[in-house]
């Protein structure tokens, strides 16, 4: 290589470290900006799956820069509405992981059966696809009518669709099959309603649920759980959050309740794991002791 070409090469990653660095200080303010004028916190969620979607939506707002973006957002309530969905991309389905909700059925089941009431939260329930699972489940085993499940996010706009029931029909399809590997016991297409593209789940799945927002990184705890659901968030949280939602959840578990995550988290190398056994470490489904 001549000197020419070294010193070429050698400009070339200062300016790509120079443009890393600045776009670092560029999510890091728009995210400061975020939490302190709107009250939604992302400074401590991981930053590669961020970044991809602050620069999805950059393109998506017809801007150039994040720092551009930080303008329209902090100017701009709708703007900022969109960003937030954009943040919180729902990514689920009605039994999702069937195997799950048929280990939960066999081993957590019984224990809910010894209980006088049950207490269930979803956090990040998203569209509701898996709080309309849970109150199929303990319907078809009988625990429905003593249970009041507890469904949050922090996106309004997936609330909304959860709280509605509606889902698109061309899942059906997929959501029957999980159904049946979930263990389900009659037929799926009894539990909802199908009209033109969509198909809208039966009333008396929804008597026992409550929607509510709320936000992992800067909410409290609100009530005391026998089950705490929290599957494939933490995934998105540097160690820092997560620890911190960790607590958040030991607090809000009676003792002996069951907290499910999802299939790539687990409770162990948290402050809390001491704090669990293990009821399936392939389902990731944990029991606190203490």
């Amino acid at each position: 290589m001549s000197s020419s070409d070294h010193m070429e090469s050698e400009q070339r990653l200062l300016t790509e470290e120079s443009e890393r660095e600045l776009e670092q200080i560029e999510i890091e303010l728009l995210l400061e900006g975020i939490h302190r004028f709107y009250g939604y916190d992302f400074r401590n969620y991981a930053i590669p799956s961020l970044r991809r979607r602050i620069w999805h939506h950059v393109h998506a707002e017809g801007v150039s820069t994040i720092s551009a973006l930080q303008d329209k957002v902090l100017h701009e309530r709708s703007c900022f509405e969109r960003l937030i969905y954009n943040l919180s991309i729902p990514v689920t389905e009605m039994f999702r992981d069937p195997k799950l909700f048929l280990t939960f059925r066999q081993s957590v089941v019984p224990l809910l059966r010894t209980y006088p009431y049950i207490r269930i939260w979803h956090a990040g329930c998203s569209t509701g696809e898996e709080v309309y699972s849970m109150a199929i489940l303990l319907h078809e085993e009988g625990l429905y009518e003593k249970s009041r499940i507890y469904a949050t996010d922090m996106n309004s706009r997936s609330l909304q669709q959860a709280k509605e029931g509606v889902f698109d029909i061309k899942r059906m399809k997929q959501y029957t099959k999980n159904y049946m590997e979930a263990g389900g016991t009659r037929s799926f297409s009894e539990y909802y309603t199908a009209k033109y593209n969509s198909v809208i789940f039966q009333p008396f799945l929804k008597k026992n649920m409550i929607f509510a927002e709320h936000n992992l990184a800067t909410d409290r705890s609100f009530n005391e759980f026998n089950v705490i659901f929290c599957r494939n968030v933490m995934i998105y949280f540097n160690d820092q959050l997560r620890d911190h939602v960790h607590g958040l959840f030991h607090e809000s578990l009676s003792h002996f309740g069951i907290l499910v995550l999802g299939s790539k988290e687990s409770i162990h190398f948290t402050n809390y794991s001491e704090a669990y056994e293990t009821l399936d470490r392939v389902e990731k489904i944990y029991r606190k002791i203490k």
